[in-house]
């Protein structure tokens, strides 16, 4: 594909791991804040990022423009085109009753996970849990719509294993001081998906230029995102809306807690009769919640039928 036919943002995702350090410094805001950019002139944008004015028109020039004015058209034309995803879904549901937009999202998140199954790479997806659980320290990088899925990954590795840190950050100097200590005995799972995040690719980059682990959770192998992880997790998300679709990812995740559940049962077992007995000691749930300790349905039912197969 020729360079004039690549939008902006693929132009600096190309180029981005070849670039100097104010180079990414200046991709990573336009990435994470175009909405503000786009208004920029060339010597405003190097002040709030903290190089020089003529560092900015390099950049511009090193991405294939003729100068900073073209680098800015570019930059409102891909503007443009993501505030007109409202039109795009005027396009394809305007005319449709409210049964068939259900019935066509849901039918979208159904191939979108068939998809994921049939390209994502069980040895990756068998990598990463050996990598999870053999971790001195697992860092979990989401930002903006991905949030909510580092959140929910958060939430069941803690149950699962200690030492879990989730990285809430909303600038790239917070997100260091909350890494600071990655090493080589550790891990970090990044999760981005279009647009993709520079904030979560300089967190990947650091821990990679600190020898620790590298996953992602991302859709294709064309993302950023693969730069720096030798772990690739893809599962579909896109989808002609708003808002993309993270079901498909979400699928992935669940996954790999069921995997680390199955792989470590007794230490899951013992962390959650431990969290159930601190529950009971405090009164938590004052008593009305299901005891899931003693049914134990997801951790005994694989288990037991593994047993029958053997018997």
């Amino acid at each position: 594909m020729e360079q004039k036919e690549l939008d902006i943002i693929t132009r600096m995702n190309d180029k981005y791991i070849k670039m100097s350090k104010g180079h990414k410094a200046i991709a990573a805001y336009i990435s994470d804040h175009y909405e503000q950019a786009v208004f920029m002139t060339a010597a405003k944008l190097g002040e709030t990022v903290g190089v020089s004015e003529s560092t900015v028109v390099r950049f511009a020039m090193g991405l294939g423009y003729a100068g900073y004015p073209e680098f800015q058209k570019a930059l409102e034309e891909w503007v443009k085109s993501k505030l007109n995803s409202v039109q795009k879904i005027g396009a394809k549901y305007g005319k449709s009753t409210q049964t068939e937009i259900l019935h066509s999202v849901l039918n979208a998140d159904i191939e979108k996970i068939k998809d994921t199954i049939v390209n994502l790479d069980a040895a990756a997806f068998g990598a990463a849990v050996d990598i999870i659980l053999e971790a001195e320290t697992i860092y979990l990088v989401g930002v903006r719509s991905c949030e909510p899925l580092a959140d929910f990954l958060h939430f069941y590795l803690n149950m699962i294993r200690g030492n879990v840190v989730l990285v809430k950050t909303t600038s790239v100097t917070e997100m260091f001081e909350q890494m600071i200590r990655i090493g080589n005995k550790d891990a970090i799972i990044g999760i981005s998906f279009p647009r993709y995040s520079m904030r979560t690719l300089k967190a990947m980059e650091f821990a990679n230029d600190r020898n620790a682990k590298v996953i992602t959770i991302t859709d294709s192998i064309h993302s950023p995102m693969n730069l720096y992880s030798s772990c690739n997790l893809l599962a579909r998300s896109d989808m002609v809306s708003i808002v993309d679709s993270l079901v498909a990812p979400l699928s992935v995740i669940n996954a790999l807690v069921v995997a680390l559940c199955l792989k470590r049962p007794e230490m899951v077992k013992q962390n959650l009769e431990m969290l159930e007995e601190v529950w009971n000691n405090y009164q938590v749930y004052l008593n009305d919640e299901i005891n899931f300790i003693d049914e134990e349905p997801m951790l005994n039912y694989p288990l037991m039928k593994q047993e029958e197969e053997l018997s």
